[in-house]
């Protein structure tokens, strides 16, 4: 029998697999059973509402697909009294991810959400920070850091860091977040991207720019999880472009301890499920006891590996 069970940083999962935020909601009950999930990660929530941003919100790509919902939010006491209640009666633990413009905002946030029932506070530094002319949080190590350092002071909880892609020194951020106080790294969100509509001239999203996702970003996502596993002594979840079984154990072998799935449960909302069934039987035919033992399992050169830290030394 294989064991699936993954522990990051003391938190036991009985599976590696779980949504990823704002790709997931209460009515793929429907679809799947939330109890064979490693946690339930529930849409990034904000301290003030927020309309989202103006439609379109979505366009498909030829290999993902673009958004740009603008995390819409009706604030933290509907979300207490109306979001959170349903997803306590599984036996999966709940993550709770916040998104917040300011760091005493996430600090609000992380305070009002350590409530009875929640196992994780996922921290969606991703987002724009205000006090520092809308650079997303996780663009700048110090803004990571203090970030952080402010949820952690806010919650005897676990802490999880979502990072961003879109930056050129992930490593560097990855350290800032651990530094901070994070249990665990989320890599990654989605990578800026834009489409135009060729006949009308204008952009295909409301916003003009967004977030790429699906299977067009998942080499990256593979790379940073490299990157950042070799930096951070915390567990990382890998997420972008997660389908199939295939690509989970490729993201464990890269350093992911667990992994999130986003836009494939747009086209197949039991798709998570079926990866828990495929992962087992890949486990099964290719001898592997634990999923476990797969994390940083990947199998790499001497020689090369030597190399190519002399340039990551080199390059600062």
């Amino acid at each position: 029998m294989v064991d699936l069970s993954v522990d990051l940083d003391g938190l036991p999962l009985r599976s590696p697999i779980m949504p990823a935020s704002g790709c997931f909601a209460i009515e793929y009950a429907e679809a799947l059973d939330f109890n064979r999930l490693g946690a339930l990660v529930i849409k990034s929530v904000s301290p003030r509402s927020r309309l989202g941003n103006p439609t379109p919100r979505v366009a498909e790509t030829a290999s993902g697909m673009l958004n740009s919902i603008g995390i819409p939010s009706k604030g933290l006491d509907y979300f207490l009294d109306h979001v959170l209640p349903p997803y306590l009666q599984f036996r999966t633990p709940v993550v709770v991810s916040i998104s917040a413009d300011t760091v005493d905002e996430f600090a609000q946030a992380a305070a009002r959400l350590s409530v009875p029932g929640v196992a994780v506070i996922e921290a969606n530094i991703s987002c724009p920070n205000l006090e520092a002319d809308g650079l997303a949080f996780a663009m700048d190590p110090e803004a990571t850091r203090a970030a952080m350092r402010a949820v952690k002071a806010q919650t005897a909880l676990p802490v999880w860091a979502k990072l961003t892609p879109n930056v050129s020194h992930v490593a560097e951020i990855a350290c800032a977040a651990e530094a901070g106080g994070a249990s665990a790294l989320v890599m990654g969100n989605t990578v800026l991207g834009m489409a135009i509509d060729v006949h009308t001239r204008k952009p295909r999203l409301g916003n003009v720019m967004g977030g790429l996702s699906g299977p067009a970003i998942k080499p990256i996502a593979v790379r940073m999880v490299y990157q950042c596993h070799r930096s951070v002594s915390i567990p990382i979840i890998g997420c972008g472009g997660i389908a199939c079984a295939e690509d989970v154990v490729e993201f464990m072998l890269a350093g992911a301890s667990a992994i999130q799935v986003g836009a494939a449960s747009f086209q197949d909302p039991a798709i998570m499920q079926k990866i828990t069934d495929d992962l087992v039987r890949f486990c099964d035919e290719t001898g592997v006891p634990a999923v476990g033992g797969l994390t940083g399992a990947i199998a790499l050169d001497a020689d090369l590996t030597d190399s190519w830290l002399r340039m990551a030394q080199q390059s600062g």
